[in-house]
């Protein structure tokens, strides 16, 4: 896709924006999430910084007019389906507003949720450890396919 036409690549929601994150380029780091419209990324094109559409405010905005926190775009990936961007770029200071290096800096954990390690032991079976499983096994029953029996 050549960089004049990739615009037309992209599939606007309804209210004509598009979720775009910003990652910093050399670390990975999600630093940003905000939206854009088509006047946002053709500006982000031109200029080669960060360009986003105000939903709150419901206009164009530069990130880091005000600050001077800019993001300098080093490249612009569109997603498989076309609705959502990745901007990696170098921040210009923090990217947050309350001047933290990334808007993601709260960490949420489910505690109902079990931890599950990544990698669990491997059990090795052997003709030993398979004859003991077997000795400390009940007796069946019945085969698996029957009920149990009625007490």
């Amino acid at each position: 896709m050549s960089e004049n036409n990739w615009l037309s690549a992209v599939r606007f929601g309804g209210d004509g924006l598009v979720p775009v994150v910003a990652q910093e380029h050399r670390t990975g780091d999600v630093l940003m999430l905000a939206y854009a419209d088509r006047e946002a990324l053709e500006r982000t094109a031109a200029t080669g910084l960060a360009h986003y559409f105000s939903r709150s405010r419901q206009v164009l905005w530069q990130k880091g007019e005000t600050s001077g926190n800019i993001l300098r775009v080093r490249s612009v990936t569109l997603d498989c389906d076309g609705d959502t961007i990745l901007v990696q770029a170098d921040p210009a200071g923090p990217t947050c507003h309350t001047n933290a290096p990334s808007c993601f800096y709260t960490t949420i954990q489910d505690r109902a949720t079990p931890e599950i390690d990544p990698a669990p032991a491997t059990v090795r079976s052997t003709p030993a450890t398979a004859e003991r499983a077997n000795a400390d096994a009940e007796p069946a029953t019945g085969d698996a396919d029957s009920p149990p029996a009625a007490d």
